[in-house]
């Protein structure tokens, strides 16, 4: 039922984020809201930002 919900979420043009960030029940949704290119500069903006990797490891953004 959650995927449901984040399904339509993303078909009415909203979006599966908020101010929690994405954590791994949302994941396989991202890149269909971001795309792969959305995704990518996401990686590259936390790679500059954070490069060491030590806040909130493992979390997808």
């Amino acid at each position: 039922m959650f995927d449901d919900i984040l399904a339509a979420a993303l078909e009415l043009g909203g979006t599966i984020t908020g101010e929690h960030g994405v954590r791994a029940l949302k994941q396989a949704f991202l890149g269909r809201q971001l795309g792969e290119e959305g995704l990518r500069l996401h990686r590259r903006i936390k790679g500059a930002m954070e490069p060491l990797g030590i806040l909130n490891p493992g979390k997808v953004l």
